[in-house]
């Protein structure tokens, strides 16, 4: 018979990569520090710390990294979602809003996807690079929990991925809307600390 499937999975060289989500000097940067100061302490004593933990052990076990950032495809972001124009969300093509925060900047040819949704699955290929790489474990980090993640989380669970939010690494605009964000979602992904993911990576097979 075959084994039972389960979350609790290792990680697996060749099959696990980390996804970074939103995290960019549009999303994070002194305009957020006095806007949603909550939100700025959060990501920068929590998140980004955990989130430079966790590249240090997937680059280190030879693990993908994969990038994705809000960035329009052209300058006046015509091509962005409906949804991403009513709450006006325009980052130019080739923007300085667009980049990586420097403190966890991609590294030689990790892959950087833009996306002009919610949904990192509706509006970039990744869908189609991971099954290229051969992925089958997502560890979700980034912004916003109850937003890009939980989006990342469902539709990554549908099209057949095993999905691991890393709670200590993501964040939303304040505490509890995270909290909130990770107890409505749980269903549809396993969900470990920084901590458990980096022993995870340390016995990576």
């Amino acid at each position: 018979m075959p084994e039972p499937l389960t979350r609790n999975r290792p990680i697996v060289k060749g099959r696990a990569a980390l996804l970074i989500i939103d995290v960019q000097n549009g999303t994070f940067g002194p305009a957020q520090a006095k806007s949603k100061p909550e939100f700025h302490t959060l990501a920068s004593t929590r998140v980004i710390p955990n989130i430079r933990r966790l590249l240090e052990a997937f680059r280190g076990g030879a693990l993908e990294v994969i990038y994705a950032v809000i960035e329009n495809l052209t300058l006046d972001g015509r091509d962005r979602s409906l949804d991403y124009k009513l709450s006006d969300v325009n980052f130019a093509k080739g923007s300085w809003e667009s980049r990586v925060v420097e403190e966890i900047a991609p590294q030689g040819d990790e892959i950087v996807l833009p996306k002009t949704s919610s949904s990192v699955f509706n509006s970039t290929t990744l869908d189609y690079l991971l099954h290229n790489i051969c992925i089958e474990d997502i560890f979700l980090v980034g912004f916003l929990t109850d937003q890009c993640i939980d989006h990342a989380v469902r539709d990554g669970a549908d099209l057949g991925y095993y999905m691991t939010c890393v709670r200590d690494a993501c964040t939303a605009e304040t505490e509890a809307r995270h909290e909130a964000a990770l107890d409505s979602f749980k269903g549809y992904c396993r969900t470990l600390t920084t901590e458990e993911v980096l022993n995870l990576a340390r016995e990576a097979q």
